[in-house]
């Protein structure tokens, strides 16, 4: 009967509601706050308990051949791609999905439908031109299986690709029109002295394949970006003789694309921490600059280890370069491609500066610039990053040039580096990159630029916890983890970039301290280079590295939306004595819970600061502690700094003779 009664007791101990088990009068919900639920699954062999890859983890790797053909006069490519595909993981694949990211340009495009598009008559219609596909498994091509499905391809295998080594090629020949100006990640503009083209999203590229859902394939709609295996890239492009090729990667033929001069200059900025001319606005008239005056050059570019690869072309390119320096004696060469209409002392003739700062601060900081050279573009496209290669516009100037080229070039270490799905959680690259972008625009020219107050963190300029506090409260935001392409186009920059960077800012200043916040970031990006983590990897290295059990700020911060009150309710003093201490009660009014940093001020000028841990939120809303005044208090202010995202501010300050 014992047992009976015992088991009842258990079973109403976890039926019950946990709202009901531990009732608040404030609303606030320590078993939701502290769920033991949160994070309990067990680590697998391929992604460990601790947030580390497991012992059998693995990626798939696809290397990519392609000769490609620029037609200026039809803005358009024509190319002829290889891709050797290499299956590392324990299933064998029966078929395979390729990216098709130009598809989002055609006619009845899902992501024309999503944008409100489709009844636009002026809009750009585009797409994919695919003549043909064939597959090689021993050397032999034959034609492939494939159907195209809006931005992705799938190929039926005629056998299924071996696990853990099998191996394929897929040729593919192709074209498409170029997108013009204002048609998102790449596209062609005209300037004074040619068309600048901003080339990305060009060639089909591999779907991932990961331990966690198999083929990642939600559709390519615009926003949601990218997410892709690693290989090497041997790219040929041909172009006109006049213009000028830039890209990811090293180019491997400059005595056949490249004047003596303009060589011997490139070298000159190798060793040089100062900005050279590469190309002034002489040599662009100048036809010895040049090493053909007639017909067409095919630039030859590697790239080693990376998830994708872009250029650039123009005869209007202006062209700077300097050196960057790295850890380990190291180094990388910074360099700007830039229209004479984007030319100034507070335009892009800094463009150099500013991209060899930030390098400089980000490997010193985090982790080492892994390419060997590094290229901003200013051209048609706002901002966008690809590996060894960025599209700023061509626009910008001061600190939105220091910004734009700073979190574009930040990219490298998420997504580049960090291989995180970005279709999936924009915040994983979006957010960190804005987070490290913070601290170099502190760090650069004596914080020439700082604080960094733009479209991406802090646009009002002033507390960033404060300034947040309506996106907080907001109905229509959604939590952090949210997809990409599921964000109201006004609210992805605020929650995907501000709201994740704040979160990360409150970590390394206010939970954990500089010290154990930047080994254990470290600890993650090293964990993870080159390597596909989950939000849940994220999560656990950051608990395991730093000590301490966040899952209280994961779940609330990022899964959820909870909102922060912080409150002081009341002082009493131990038998009415000011000299035997002061009882001081505080409320955690909302879901949100954050630890408590109290400044306390007495009647007789004395000052203190208090700081009480998260724990203090664990059994109940209200928190009563005793403080040993020397007097009576005049004043008790929750978090006098302003550095938590309190929603109500009007119950931070308790002070005498208040009811």
């Amino acid at each position: 009967m014992k047992n009976l009664f015992f088991l009842i007791y258990v079973a109403l101990l976890f039926f019950v509601p946990a709202k009901e088990i531990s009732a608040q009068s404030t609303g606030y919900n320590p078993h939701k706050a502290f769920d033991p639920f949160f994070d309990n699954q067990p680590g697998t062999v391929y992604r460990s308990a601790d947030g580390q890859p497991g012992p059998d983890y693995w990626t798939n790797r696809a290397n990519y051949l392609i000769t490609a053909t620029l037609d200026t006069v039809q803005k358009s490519i024509s190319a002829n791609e290889t891709i050797t595909y290499a299956n590392n993981s324990p299933d064998k694949l029966s078929f395979l999905w390729l990216q098709l990211g130009q598809n989002r340009f055609a006619k009845d495009s899902r992501g024309a439908a999503v944008a409100s598009q489709i009844f636009n008559s002026k809009r750009f219609i585009g797409g994919f031109n695919i003549q043909s596909v064939a597959i090689a498994f021993d050397g032999k091509f034959t034609k492939a299986d494939f159907i195209i499905t809006d931005t992705r391809m799938q190929i039926r295998l005629p056998r299924a690709l071996e696990a853990k080594g099998g191996t394929i090629k897929i040729r593919i020949n192709y074209s498409f029109k170029i997108a013009p100006i204002g048609n998102g990640r790449s596209g062609w503009m005209h300037t004074r002295n040619g068309t600048i083209y901003d080339v990305a999203q060009w060639y089909p590229r591999m779907a991932v394949y990961d331990d966690l859902v198999g083929w990642n394939l939600l559709p390519f709609l615009g926003a949601g970006e990218f997410y892709l295996d690693y290989g090497n890239f041997d790219i040929y492009i041909n172009v006109p003789w006049d213009q000028v090729v830039a890209s990811s990667g090293t180019l491997e033929n400059p005595e056949k694309v490249l004047s003596p001069t303009t060589i011997s200059r490139l070298k000159k900025a190798a060793t040089s921490n100062k900005t050279v001319v590469i190309r002034s606005g002489k040599d662009i008239h100048n036809l010895q600059s040049r090493p053909a005056h007639t017909g067409r050059l095919t630039w030859h570019f590697k790239m080693k280890n990376s998830r994708d690869f872009s250029w650039a072309a123009s005869k209007a390119f202006l062209w700077d370069a300097a050196k960057a320096n790295l850890p380990d004696n190291k180094t990388t060469l910074a360099m700007a491609l830039y229209p004479v209409e984007s030319a100034g002392k507070n335009a892009w003739n800094r463009a150099t500066e500013y991209l060899k700062h930030s390098i400089e601060i980000f490997s010193k900081q985090w982790f080492p610039y892994p390419y060997p050279s590094a290229t901003t573009i200013g051209g048609p496209v706002g901002g966008m990053e690809y590996p060894g290669i960025v599209f700023c516009s061509w626009r910008s100037k001061n600190n939105s040039l220091w910004m734009i080229t700073n979190h574009e070039i930040g990219h490298t270490w998420f997504p580049m580096i960090v291989g995180s799905s970005e279709r999936k959680n924009a915040w994983m690259d979006e957010g960190f990159n804005t987070f490290i972008d913070i601290y170099a625009t502190q760090a650069f020219n004596h914080g020439e630029f700082a604080p960094k107050s733009d479209h991406e963190y802090n646009p009002q300029g002033g507390s960033p916890a404060r300034d947040i506090v309506p996106l907080m409260l907001n109905p229509k935001a959604p939590p952090i983890i949210t997809y990409a392409d599921a964000f109201p186009r006004k609210l992805l920059h605020p929650v995907s970039y501000y709201k994740t960077a704040l979160g990360l800012v409150m970590l390394r200043e206010y939970i954990l301290g500089h010290n154990r916040f930047d080994y254990a970031f470290r600890t993650y990006i090293k964990r993870w280079a080159y390597k596909h983590p989950s939000p849940l990897d994220f999560f656990r290295t950051m608990n395991n590295a730093s000590g301490e059990n966040l899952n209280w700020f994961w779940k609330g911060w990022f899964v959820k939306k909870w909102t922060l009150d912080q409150a002081v309710t009341s002082v009493k003093y131990v038998h009415n004595d000011p000299t035997q201490g002061a009882l001081i009660t505080l409320e955690n009014k909302n879901q949100l819970v954050m630890p408590v940093t109290l400044k306390i001020t007495e009647s007789n000028g004395r000052t203190e600061i208090v700081n009480l841990p998260v724990e203090i939120w664990e059994r109940s809303g209200k928190y009563t502690f005793r403080f040993n005044s020397t007097s009576r208090l005049e004043k008790v202010v929750v978090d006098p700094d302003k550095v938590l995202p309190d929603v109500d501010d009007s119950n931070n300050v308790w002070s005498a003779g208040k009811p």
